[in-house]
């Protein structure tokens, strides 16, 4: 049994460029013992996931990445080990976000045109399975198209809020999406927190509120954090009492400099992580936490 996971992973129902069957390929290709999909807002991909699993013996974890409003910047929580009964909910809970984001995503596009950027606002959205598209792909075809070097450099440049072309859409309150996990029997993450929440004192801030609406787990361990980052997440796992998890965070080609299980090719996540996270939804599916 390997003794590595890696619980953040995106497919092409989200900007991920595998499809969830692929995402599962690459995850035993790369001798993981567990892989999680968790697309943004939304789990259209994962019975995907879960027929493409059946008979393998990699553990796969449904999951979900959250867009979130706190104090009006945005951070992303992980649910995950996500039951089938609760993806309606959610899907109905996210609706009203998904079409804010798609105002957004007009909305840039048609800024870009009138800048001297024009794109085909449709065949972008054709190319993911449920239409569900955010910056990155935007981004991707602005590439396609010679506008710019590549998706880091339109996030840093023409696609960073505050630049004249992209608004942010309102988001969920985190805690309301927290508590929200919690109740539906899942387990929740909070992703990647020094590139959101920059200043330590900031995330505690955040983890003060954070752990008593029912955040399960930080990710301590990520494909660009440095070996002082994650000592720090790590202590600050153990003050606040929470449980560590780690992630690539593979989009494939969107992010060809992430891979699966090792990022930027150091990254190591152990299994007992997924064990702990694991053993966290067992008790609240026996409703004992």
């Amino acid at each position: 049994m390997s003794d590595r996971v890696d619980l953040h992973a995106h497919s092409v129902y989200s900007d991920g460029t595998l499809t969830p069957a692929e995402l599962l390929d690459a995850a035993e290709a790369a001798g993981l013992h567990a892989i999680a999909l968790t697309d943004h807002n939304t789990v259209d991909g994962l019975p995907h996931f879960a027929a493409a699993a059946a008979g393998r013996k990699i553990e796969a974890v449904p999951g979900i990445e959250f867009s979130v409003d706190y104090k009006g910047g945005e951070l992303h929580i992980l649910g995950l080990f996500i039951d089938p009964p609760a993806y309606g909910e959610i899907t109905e809970r996210m609706a009203e976000g998904c079409r804010r984001k798609e105002d957004s995503n007009v909305a840039l596009v048609e800024a870009l045109a009138r800048a001297g950027y024009p794109l085909d606002y449709a065949a972008i959205k054709a190319s993911t399975p449920g239409g569900m598209i955010n910056r990155a792909h935007i981004a991707a075809a602005m590439v396609e198209k010679g506008y710019i070097a590549s998706v880091q450099d339109a996030f840093r440049t023409l696609l960073a809020p505050g630049n004249g072309f992209y608004t942010p859409p309102a988001r969920i309150n985190a805690f309301e999406i927290i508590a929200m996990i919690r109740r539906l029997g899942g387990v929740s993450v909070l992703a990647h927190p020094f590139l959101n929440l920059k200043e330590e004192n900031d995330l505690c801030a955040f983890l003060e509120q954070a752990v008593p609406c029912g955040l399960d787990g930080m990710e301590t361990t990520y494909s660009l954090f440095d070996a002082d980052q994650t000592a720090r997440l790590e202590a600050l796992a153990d003050r606040f009492g929470l449980l560590r998890s780690g992630g690539s965070d593979f989009h494939g080609g969107t992010k060809p400099y992430l891979s699966l299980g090792t990022g930027k090719g150091n990254l190591q996540i152990p299994a007992q992580y997924y064990f702990e996270l694991k053993a966290r939804k067992k008790l609240r599916t026996e409703g004992k936490i």
